[in-house]
């Protein structure tokens, strides 16, 4: 139900549940940053790679600039959602190609 109801599960059990049908990548909103360029939430998603590095996280929520990109990669998240920021040209496309080539 998405952002309308609460769970009573954490993040963790819902992917502990996944695990074990092959789930390898799992796409992550901090919905209380979500859209409020507020800055991602660095240590939720460190510590959810540190719990299952064999996971690909795409994250998302609260970037606001290139410098959450880069805060975010030094923190080991390869995928990220960029959406707001880019739509007030905070991170423009040419920045992101040049992140994609590297």
């Amino acid at each position: 139900k998405g952002w309308t109801e609460d769970s009573e599960q954490t993040i963790e059990q819902v992917i502990e549940r996944f695990l074990p049908e092959g789930l390898s990548q799992v796409i992550c909103t901090d919905i209380s940053r979500d859209g409020m360029l507020s800055g991602p939430n660095i240590g939720l998603y460190r510590q959810l790679q540190e719990t299952f590095p064999g996971v690909e996280f795409t994250v998302s929520g609260g970037v606001a600039g290139p410098q959450d990109i880069e805060a975010l990669a030094q923190a080991g998240m390869r995928k990220v959602i960029t959406g707001k920021a880019i739509y007030e040209n905070r991170i423009t496309l040419r920045q992101i190609r040049e992140w994609a080539a590297l």
